[in-house]
């Protein structure tokens, strides 16, 4: 019969082993494996620490199954991402494209609805880089991994938005409109930041 603290040094032992595996396995497939640059990217991260976190807590997978699974993993990814160099609409297929929310100061209001951002997630992207102008804005856009990109600048400088997706016509409305919307919204806080003095 088995003591306690046994079950407990061989969920250890395990968890080491399976940590270990992980590293060397990573250490194989090299740095592009955990780069999350698309979706395929996050999702095969995600099931890493998914099938580590299976391998040590439940006892019926066992190490050598889960090392298994591990490999197969970064396998799959090595795969996929040689297989995105070699063929173009198989990259398309497995790879979202960006999409361009912002260019010149003007917002894509059919871009924002297509991709669900809302001009308060579009204006906290903008203020997060150091920006408190929209007008100071050259392109804002929404990267494959869900990331916001900055930039500043004229978008005619810009040499790296070749495969950024424009959807819809720009406008100057969307934002204006929100801000007087903010605007109203804030006169009935008392000490908020633009709301109106009060006697």
């Amino acid at each position: 019969m088995y003591s306690w603290w046994f079950e407990y040094l061989a969920m250890a032992a395990v968890a080491a082993g399976a940590y270990a595996w992980l590293v060397l396995v990573l250490r194989i497939s090299g740095k592009r494996t955990l780069a999350k640059l698309n979706a395929f990217d996050f999702a095969i991260t995600v099931a890493f620490g998914s099938a580590l976190a299976t391998i040590v807590i439940d006892e019926h997978v066992g190490l050598v199954r889960g090392g298994l699974v591990l490999a197969v993993l970064a396998l799959l990814q090595f795969l996929v991402t040689k297989a995105s160099q070699w063929s173009r609409p198989f990259r398309k297929a497995v790879r979202s494209q960006a999409t361009m929310l912002v260019r010149d100061g003007l917002v894509f209001p059919d871009a924002l609805k297509r991709e669900r951002v809302t001009t308060d997630d579009l204006a906290e992207a903008i203020r997060t880089s150091g920006v408190g102008t929209l007008s100071s804005v050259g392109a804002v856009v929404l990267e494959t991994d869900g990331s916001f990109s900055v930039l500043q600048g004229k978008s005619a400088d810009f040499d790296l938005l070749y495969d950024v997706r424009l959807v819809g016509e720009p406008s100057r409305d969307v934002m204006r409109d929100r801000w007087q919307t903010a605007r109203q919204e804030l006169d009935t806080v008392p000490g908020a930041i633009g709301a109106k003095e009060r006697t």
